[in-house]
């Protein structure tokens, strides 16, 4: 998922430094009493905008200030009621009509299923508001309010309905605005429907929010919800032994056991939504067909593919590489979280680590090893080397290409790192296609449609090259058909078969290779915060999960006046070294899920 985090830098977003310079520069007003929860972040928001928002930082705030008209269930993750408190479909799956709950906005005004057609509508009409959650509306046909009643009208039946990524947002504020493009939404305090309402955004320093009084689950047990913006992971772990910050998440596995084995920390080790894997370049070629990048021409022999696979050590990749905080990858890229949804390779289909079965493939399909022991193409014309493309400054990355340099010179297989930042990354993966094998990933929302969405067809980019999102450049017509059939497929447990068999389609075709499913690695103060409801409720994750709930059923330890201080400056409320309760995401928390013009709900 670096890759989609990317694709911002690309597009000039700024990662700007903030940790304890922040912090140091921040005023504060008396607190003593208050519950105060604050949120670290390794990256700044880029939009208070809804529309326009891209990272996950600002998702996840956004999240947290608005109602969608579902969300996923803290039990089930199936999806449940929020603004929509209850929904019919008509027996051609073409008319959906939600029935909005009778709640209030912050501001006392009602909120109204017209609120949720404006939304929708000026997505489907105005080109700057479709930035963020564009593919969303799509297939909408019509939206059109009645009271309470939403009706909307599809172009083809949609299985993922109930998975619709888009705050609903109040209509009597936003409809004044007329230039989407360049509305920054820097109005406090926030006119919102979720658990807390934004009071106050300093560019690149932090975000505040207040409880929402009239939220309609009841007000959140915290008053504040603060969060700032360091500029590193590590000062952030620092700031945690220390007691300056009070929970972090989306650790890697080496930052994870550096709060192992603090006896003030509660190390949260749980199933992780992320699927780790390499893509092969097989042939990439853009949305019409004509070949692109400098792929080697091998990579495109599926025996060589499969080849690749048995020679990997998935278990050594686990116990060495990610220090043993992972699960070997036997499927493909939906991780087994999703009991429903994961599907696993069994018997002769499963791949093994069998490095002479690996040799055996290419022995047989003509892949003749040198006196050198490198192996050519059957032609004799050229060797089988390959380059593997990582980012830059990390370490896990460089270990990984490590073993899988080793793995497949037994084989007969040169690997030579080639390591990109970001934006080049990004670049070669997934528009140009100048790569022969790359790390990639992707953590999975608890629908599987979006990330199987990236290996199909539309998804190469076009030729000049603009469009895309693909995870692959696979382009397979079996593939086409099975993600046709579950779109439109509204019966839960025959659209779970269909979506396996795409993950199986994936796993044997091998346009990638799953090597792992990574754990969700967080930790927090246990003398700060009092309680805390992972999602899934049974062993879940806590800022890692889909949704808001840990943040609104979160509990922790009231201000005292010996932490709140004193001393003058804005009425920010936030103080260098308070001993409140801080959370800190980790780099990764702000991945991407794919490129912004078809991103969903939780952007990895």
């Amino acid at each position: 998922m670096r890759k989609w985090l990317a694709r911002l830098a690309a597009l000039g977003v700024a990662v700007l430094i903030a940790g304890q310079g922040t912090t140091a520069a921040l005023a504060q007003d008396p607190s003593a009493g208050k519950k105060i929860l604050k949120v670290g972040a390794t990256q700044a928001m880029d939009s208070m905008n809804p529309f326009l928002a891209v990272r996950l930082v600002s998702t996840s705030i956004h999240r947290w200030m608005y109602g969608y008209l579902t969300v996923p269930d803290s039990k089930t993750l199936q999806p449940s009621p929020d603004l929509a408190e209850s929904w019919t479909t008509s027996p051609d799956g073409l008319t959906w009509t939600f029935k909005i709950r009778q709640a209030k906005w912050s501001d006392g005004q009602p909120i109204t299923a017209d609120d949720a057609a404006w939304t929708f509508n000026k997505m489907m009409t105005d080109e700057a508001a479709k930035t963020a959650n564009g593919p969303a509306v799509e297939n909408f046909e019509s939206v059109t309010a009645n009271g309470q009643d939403l009706v909307i009208k599809l172009k083809a039946p949609q299985a993922s309905m109930l998975e619709n990524p888009v705050p609903i947002m109040p209509k009597h504020v936003w409809e004044s605005v007329t230039d989407m493009a360049n509305y920054d939404a820097e109005k406090y305090p926030s006119v919102s429907s979720g658990p807390y309402i934004a009071v106050e955004h300093k560019k690149d320093q932090y975000v505040k929010l207040q409880a929402n009084p009239n939220y309609w689950r009841g007000k959140p047990k915290i008053d504040e919800l603060q969060v700032i913006f360091y500029d590193n992971p590590q000062a952030a772990i620092a700031g945690l032994k220390k007691g300056d910050i009070d929970l972090i998440g989306r650790l890697s596995p080496p930052e994870f056991e550096a709060i192992q084995n603090d006896p003030n920390i509660e190390a949260w080790n749980t199933q992780g939504r992320r699927a780790a894997y390499l893509q092969i370049n097989h042939g990439a070629t853009t949305n019409d067909g004509k070949p692109l990048g400098d792929g080697h021409p091998a990579l495109k022999d599926l025996k060589v593919r499969q080849a690749l696979h048995y020679a990997i050590d998935k278990q050594k990749l686990v116990d060495e590489v990610q220090n043993g905080l992972a699960k070997p990858a036997d499927g493909s890229i939906v991780p087994p979280l999703y009991k429903d949804w994961f599907w696993e390779a069994t018997g002769e289909e499963k791949v093994t680590y069998d490095p002479a079965k690996a040799n055996q493939i290419l022995d047989d399909a003509g892949y003749k090893k040198g006196a050198d022991g490198v192996r050519t193409m059957p032609d004799g014309k050229r060797k089988l080397e390959f380059r593997f493309s990582i980012h830059t400054d990390t370490p896990i990355e460089d270990k990984l290409a490590e073993y899988l340099t080793g793995f497949f010179k037994e084989i007969g297989i040169t690997l030579t790192t080639k390591k990109l930042d970001s934006s080049k990354f990004t670049e070669e993966t997934g528009v140009t296609g100048l790569f022969d094998i790359a790390i990639s990933g992707w953590s999975v929302n608890p629908d599987p449609e979006e990330v199987l969405a990236t290996h199909l067809c539309s998804r190469r980019p076009a030729p000049n090259g603009e469009g895309g999102g693909t995870e692959s450049f696979f382009c397979d017509d079996t593939f086409e058909k099975l993600y046709q059939e579950q779109l439109k497929e509204l019966d839960r447990p025959k659209r779970v078969e269909l979506i396996k068999q795409m993950q199986e389609r994936l796993y044997t075709q091998a346009p990638i290779i799953a090597i792992y499913y990574t754990n969700d690695l967080e930790g927090y103060r246990k003398d700060k915060i009092t309680s805390i409801t992972p999602i899934p409720e049974d062993k879940g994750l806590l800022y890692g999960g889909s949704g808001y709930w840990p943040f609104y059923t979160v509990d922790v330890k009231a201000t005292s006046a010996a932490s709140a201080g004193g001393g003058g400056g804005s009425n920010t409320g936030l103080i260098a070294g308070i001993v409140g309760v801080v959370v800190v995401l980790g780099l990764g928390a702000f991945f991407l899920t794919r490129r912004r013009k078809s991103t969903a709900d939780e952007r990895e």
